[in-house]
Formats: C-alpha cells, sequence, structure tokens
C-alpha cells in the first residue's frame, strides 16, 4: 500500500482512479481476515463513494483526495451502528457522522470500513465475541487497543491511514506495537466527543500512518487546520530523556529503554540538546483509575449489564463507585509540576511501551484483575499525557524486539501547542533512521 499523501497526488493529478485505489484496499482486507482488524467492511458503499470523490468539482484540492481510511468503531458513522465493541450497545444505525468522519470525508477520503475495538474501548488488547485482532509481525500477539483494528489495518498494508482515538494511550500502545506513527493531540485541537464526556476529558481523536508526513496530514484534516500538515525542519531543542517507570511495580524492559536512548542521541546528532530528566509523574494511580473506571460507567449508562462480558461489568462497577474520587485538584497540582518542568526542556523522550505486546487472546474471558494488571504492566507510560490532556506521539525505533518480533518505539511528548514540534522531530528520525513501513515490508 503506497502512502496517503502519495495516493492523494495521482488521484489529484488523474493517475489514479479513487476506486481502483479502494478496490486494492478491500482486497487486501479480504486477504487478511485472519487478523481481525475491522468490524465492518464497506464494499459496495466504497466503490460508489470512490466514484463520486472522481466526480467531485474540487477534486484538485482535495488533501486526502481518494485516500481510503479506516474508522475506529466508536465513533458515529451515517447509515451503521456503533457498537464500541459491544454485545450492550445500540443496534440502530448513526443518522449522522462524528464530526472528524465529516472532515475526512470533505477532504476526499473514503471510508472503507469500520475497526475492531475491545469492548467499550476500555483496554489495551482487542479481543472480543467477535475474534482476537492479532498483530500483523507476530500474529500470536495483540494489536494494542483500543485502536487495535486501526492499528493490525495500517501495519497489514490494507489502508494507509487509520482514525483512532487514545485515552490512556489508545492511538499510541497500538502504534507501538504494530511500528506505526500514531499521535494524540492536545486537548482541543480536534473534535472529541467520545461517549459521555471523552473519559473526564482524556481522550482525544487522532491518526495512525506509517509515516510522519501521513500522519500529520490526517492530522491537519482532522483538526480542521492545514498548517499542521507542514512539517519544517525544527530550531535546536532541548530534549529531556526521562527513562524512569511511572510506576514502582512497573519494569521496564531493557530493549524499550534503549528505544528511547538510541531516540535520543539521534535526536542530539541533529543538533539538539538532551539531557536526562525524570518526569513528574503522578504519585498516586487514583486521579487515573477513577476516571478510566468512572468514564467507563458514564458510557455504560443505559445498556443492558447482562450483556457486557464480566470483566466490562466489574470495571463499570468500580467507575460508579469511583466518580467521587474525580477531583479537578489531581490535575491542577499534576499541571504545575509539569509545567515547571518544561521550563528546563522542550520536549521529552520517553520510552512507549514497559514490555512487549501481550498475547492475543481471549482477555474478554479473563478477570477485570488480570485485565487490569497486564495492562498496566505493559503500557504504564501514556497516562500522564491524557490527564494533563497534553500532546503526545509514539514514533518507531529501527529495528524489533528479540523476544517478540514487534518493533520498538519510544514516545515523544510536550506541552500545549507543540504537536508541530513532535511532528518535525518525528521527520528528523524518519529521515536519520528510517523504519520498516509495515510488515509485509520486512525482509
Amino acid at each position: 500500500m503506497r502512502t496517503a499523501t502519495a495516493i492523494a497526488e495521482d488521484v489529484r493529478a488523474g493517475r489514479r482512479q479513487p476506486a481502483a485505489v479502494a478496490q486494492e484496499s478491500l482486497d487486501r482486507i479480504a486477504a487478511a481476515a485472519h487478523l481481525n482488524a475491522f468490524a465492518v467492511v464497506r464494499p459496495d458503499e466504497v466503490l460508489r463513494e470512490a466514484d463520486a470523490v472522481a466526480t467531485r468539482a474540487d477534486l484538485a484540492t482535495l488533501p486526502l483526495a481518494g485516500v481510503p481510511v479506516a474508522v475506529k468503531d466508536n465513533v458515529p458513522v451515517a447509515g451503521y451502528p456503533m457498537r464500541t465493541g459491544s454485545r450492550a450497545t445500540p443496534t440502530a444505525p448513526s443518522t449522522a457522522d462524528h464530526a472528524v468522519v465529516t472532515r475526512l470525508r470533505d477532504a476526499g477520503a473514503v471510508v472503507i470500513g469500520l475497526t475492531t475495538v475491545p469492548e467499550l474501548c476500555l483496554w489495551a488488547a482487542t479481543d472480543g465475541a467477535d475474534g482476537i485482532t492479532r498483530n500483523p509481525w507476530n500474529t500470536d500477539l495483540t494489536a494494542g487497543g483500543s485502536s487495535g483494528g486501526a492499528a493490525a489495518a495500517v501495519a497489514a498494508g490494507l489502508v494507509p491511514i487509520a482514525h483512532g482515538n487514545d485515552g490512556l494511550g489508545s492511538i499510541r500502545i497500538p502504534s507501538a506495537d504494530c511500528g506505526l506513527v500514531g499521535i494524540k493531540p492536545g486537548r482541543g485541537v480536534v473534535p472529541s466527543d467520545l461517549g459521555a464526556n471523552s473519559w473526564f476529558g482524556m481522550a482525544e481523536n487522532g491518526p495512525l500512518a506509517t509515516t510522519v508526513a501521513d500522519a500529520a496530514l490526517v492530522l491537519s484534516v482532522m483538526a480542521g487546520n492545514r498548517s499542521l500538515a507542514v512539517v519544517d525542519a525544527p530550531r535546536a531543542l532541548r530534549v529531556g530523556l526521562a527513562l524512569g517507570s511511572p510506576s514502582p511495580v512497573v519494569r521496564v524492559d531493557g530493549s524499550f529503554r534503549q528505544a528511547a536512548r538510541d531516540t535520543a542521541d539521534a535526536l542530539a546528532g541533529c543538533g539538539h540538546r538532551v539531557e536526562s530528566a525524570e518526569l513528574p509523574y503522578p504519585a498516586s494511580p487514583v486521579g487515573q483509575l477513577a476516571r478510566w473506571t468512572a468514564g467507563a460507567a458514564a458510557d455504560a449508562a443505559g445498556l443492558d449489564r447482562s450483556a457486557l462480558q464480566k470483566r466490562t461489568r466489574r470495571h463499570v462497577a468500580a467507575g460508579r463507585l469511583a466518580g467521587r474520587w474525580v477531583r479537578s485538584s489531581q490535575i491542577d497540582a499534576l499541571e504545575r509540576r509539569a509545567t515547571a518542568y518544561f521550563a528546563d526542556v522542550d520536549v521529552v523522550v520517553t520510552p512507549m511501551l514497559a514490555q512487549p505486546p501481550i498475547a492475543a487472546d481471549r482477555w474478554s474471558e479473563r478477570s477485570w484483575a488480570s485485565n487490569l494488571a497486564a495492562n498496566i504492566r505493559y503500557a504504564p507510560f501514556a497516562a500522564l499525557w491524557n490527564l494533563l490532556g497534553w500532546p503526545a506521539l509514539s514514533v518507531p525505533v529501527p529495528g524489533t524486539h528479540p523476544r517478540s518480533g514487534t518493533p520498538l518505539a519510544a514516545q515523544i511528548a510536550g506541552p500545549p501547542g507543540s504537536e508541530s514540534v513532535l511532528l518535525s522531530l518525528a521527520a528528523q528520525l524518519e529521515r536519520e533512521r528510517p523504519w520498516t513501513r509495515t510488515a509485509t515490508d520486512r525482509a
């Protein structure tokens, strides 16, 4: 699969027809059914919509002209029920597109289908009653969650780009698992409107892509801000390197720690000043856990609890009790410490994962406690930036993990408004240390 940028250029120039591009994507999806990346595929509608793009009067100016895109099954897509990975959710079709879907369509993108998610998008592995979503790099392992289907689809070359969203790392974790560029924008940059309350403001919509240029392009469309598509070389920056674990109970695998070091070294080679600077992680996990569980309880309000998975029922029950612990003072104190931290650095590099992706298994049939423990142990680095509502990006690091054979990754994060800076740094890394774009491209 070519990049979104290249496809759009070809379609605008008349070298490719959108329907032919869409058919190639449909064929790849059919051949990769074992990955369980899609909950819904729209073959007939896709070809009609692709033909409609080809006849648009503004075709020559469309940033995503004829580009196949996958949409995560937790935002409304007109004509299809939004199931959010659950048999408890309504089966009635949505009557209108989410604002982000509207922007993608207006930019010329063609919605190929809806990607798989864990129930209510709660977990960092994707499986459910309709199957297990697998990592194209190692099908014994998860593609991550909750944007697991999105990551599997892009990493397998089924589509060049995908929509995802991120409440506790749900773009960045699957991107790291599958070797993609995934960015969670800061609060307010892209319309969120996810579930009842976007997990108390922790969740944001964003892109998953194989290149920085594609990630920047799609983010610019989602944000309605064309300037985000322009990835310029950054000025010399102060880069903090924070290798410490966010939790005293989580051990960080040496390969992921080294991936962050290698990323910092590459940035130093580009002229940035790097220094060790450990982050002020929250001393208590109460703020994070309360928002995670109480957000789920709000999303589950009105659903048939008996139709929910056992782990979800337990999570929702915990959330009904935890709502009292969601306090703005938790974020206020964290913001003060983070603002002081960024007085001395411009951006920070951390590991993206603490351990390789967990097994592609029926986690939905395991206990709530085992799901909680597995998620926290392997992917603890993302949550800080959701609590703050600040931007953070997962960037691939060349090579694979010696045990899992899955890609390595690092995280780059910054203060509000630093999305363009994060993307420019990722573009420098891509030029200096290019990564394998998809699992199908590996030698």
